[in-house]
């Protein structure tokens, strides 16, 4: 069975490779960038998902799709979002369809939902994305529904904020600050429960979708999870740091992150802005229930995966160029300023 990973050079990605085969498949990757430690029995093809030629390439006898790429809210570029998430979605679907591709498992994401009015947030809750980010991906699922009614089986996977072994991104500064024993910062008390998901329970999500036959959404999340205040302090202990964590005014600090992420002065993005000291997770029992799936790891658990990770590899992380976003360093900006605070 061949199947196509589109954005198989990204965090997600790779590991979507390590489970695919393990089962077996035959792997395909389709993405702008390779890596270095790609699998030699993996083969990788160099395009743009908004280029029909190359999509069409990519798919050739491919079975299966996973369909993983997509412009993240750290690159903060409302074009990109669009052009990347929605056309380039669109491009990979309707040839998909020409090729009678037998599954696409399209990764959406939580970010669609915005601030839910209430919590847990199962499939019947209805998306209301508040920022740019959140808007293109829930475009991409109406495309989706669109494609469903021509007759391509796609299911939907909104996975929850992902760590794991590897995961950087904005977590790369967390896990420099713990490693430097430097303050750790909450918006307001730190007592929203906050739900993340790790890549191999992501990816175990993934693999149960493309075998399930017919339209589906799945909520993939861990269902042992916490406050923001029990993660910090948490890592902080595991880390044996001596980070203390400290609360800011919610709406004032949430303020400044917002004009900070506008003008560029920030890497986080507007949906970091939106979310950090608010509450969100998911009701996952339905998930578990029709793809036969129990999430794997806690909150705790993976989080302090990740860091160790960090440490062990920080010399190759900061050495890195041209990794995707969610494999890489990221520069403070404006964040450096919170290193000043008595």
């Amino acid at each position: 069975m061949v199947t196509l990973v589109t954005g198989g050079s990204g965090y997600v990605g790779e590991t979507l490779i390590r489970h695919l085969r393990r089962r077996g498949d035959q792997i395909r990757v389709l993405d702008l960038v390779d890596n270095s430690d790609r699998p030699d029995d993996v083969e990788f093809i160099r395009g743009d998902i908004r280029d029909p030629g190359t999509v069409r390439e990519a798919l050739a006898g491919v079975d299966r799709v996973h369909h993983n790429v997509a412009q993240v809210p750290l690159a903060k570029d409302r074009a990109q979002f669009w052009s990347v998430n929605v056309e380039g979605t669109k491009t990979l679907l309707n040839s998909a369809l020409e090729a009678d591709v037998s599954k696409v498992v399209f990764v959406s994401s939580s970010a669609i939902y915005g601030i839910p009015a209430n919590n847990p947030v199962d499939e019947s809750v209805p998306a209301r994305p508040l920022e740019e980010y959140g808007k293109a991906k829930l475009a991409g699922e109406d495309l989706v529904h669109g494609f469903v009614g021509r007759g391509l089986d796609v299911s939907v996977v909104r996975p929850r904020t992902v760590l794991g072994h590897g995961r950087l991104g904005i977590f790369q500064i967390l896990f420099e600050w713990v490693r430097r024993g430097q303050p750790l910062y909450l918006l307001g008390r730190g007592d929203n429960r906050y739900q993340f998901v790790h890549a191999d329970d992501l990816a175990g999500v993934c693999l149960r979708a493309d075998e399930h036959r017919g339209y589906s959404v799945c909520l993939a999340g861990t269902d042992r999870f916490g406050t923001m205040r029990e993660l910090l302090e948490g890592l902080v202990q595991h880390a044996h740091s001596t980070s203390p964590v400290r609360s800011l005014p919610f709406r004032p600090a949430q303020l400044i992150m917002g004009l900070a992420s506008k003008t560029g002065l920030s890497p986080l993005g507007d949906y970091h802005t939106l979310m950090y000291g608010r509450e969100m997770y998911f009701d996952t029992s339905e998930t578990q229930r029709k793809m036969n799936w129990q999430p794997k790891h806690s909150n705790a658990e993976m989080i302090a995966e990740s860091y160790d990770w960090y440490i062990e590899h920080r010399d190759e992380v900061l050495a890195r160029n041209n990794a995707s976003p969610h494999r890489s360093a990221v520069k403070l900006g404006a964040l450096r300023l919170l290193e000043l605070l008595p």
